[in-house]
């Protein structure tokens, strides 16, 4: 049998990859600085905007970013479903490219969790170190609603998704052989040669960041930043 030819593909561009590892520092230090209190508060509030200018960035980057970042390539239809879960994929599947029917599912969940967690921030009041910067613009009713949400349900609802992401990420890894925290710190995994590289230039990556200085000026006058 003929060995299948393989080479070095470049599927995550850099601008997934720099959202993915600052999002996830922004999230550490979110968790930590509220776990602080106090003074700490400030930056807790400093982050989660950060957080939302990142997101922000991220559903614009699903549309207009590599083939693999983009939303388009989350969603099979549900025949490739049935066979990733039977173990039967197909080449034209290509499951093991960018995200799998599962991962991509995971990602969805987790971009629209983080939102809602972002948002319920903006507006929460916890009346004794810290108060969102929109709380101002809704009732105290809503607001007191949010609040209990953004740190009871929401905070340990994404506690678990993360949780549940790193163990898959680990398994798949460190198990089954995936070469899923590599492609994600240098962008490339080995292939077979028919898989086109997505497009990782000077001109995408300007693109980002202009979207991403966009989504940094529409967050801090949507916020006003009205912290210390």
């Amino acid at each position: 049998m003929v060995q299948e030819m393989m080479r070095l593909v470049r599927v995550w561009d850099l601008p997934t990859r720099l959202f993915h590892w600052t999002l996830a520092l922004c999230f550490a230090g979110a968790v930590l600085s509220a776990k602080l209190g106090g003074n700490a508060m400030v930056w807790h509030i400093r982050l989660g905007c950060a957080m939302l200018t990142l997101i922000a960035f991220r559903l614009l980057w699903g549309f207009l970013g590599g083939r693999w970042s983009r939303f388009s390539s989350f969603f099979y239809r549900p025949a490739q479903v049935w066979r990733y879960l039977r173990g039967r994929a197909r080449p034209a599947d290509h499951f093991e490219v960018g995200h799998n029917p599962l991962g991509a599912l995971s990602v969805l969940l987790m971009l629209a969790c983080l939102l809602l967690q972002v948002g319920s921030g903006l507006i929460a009041d916890d009346e004794i170190a810290a108060s969102g910067p929109l709380v101002r613009v809704v009732s105290s009713e809503i607001s007191q609603y949010w609040t209990a949400y953004h740190k009871d349900y929401g905070q340990w609802g994404l506690f678990g998704l993360v949780g549940l992401h790193i163990l898959a990420v680990v398994y798949r890894q460190f198990v089954q052989g995936h070469q899923l925290i590599g492609a994600m710190v240098n962008g490339d995994k080995v292939l077979p040669v028919e898989e086109q590289p997505v497009k990782d230039d000077l001109a995408a990556r300007l693109l980002a960041l202009a979207l991403l200085g966009g989504c940094a000026a529409a967050v801090y006058g949507l916020a006003g930043l009205d912290v210390p």
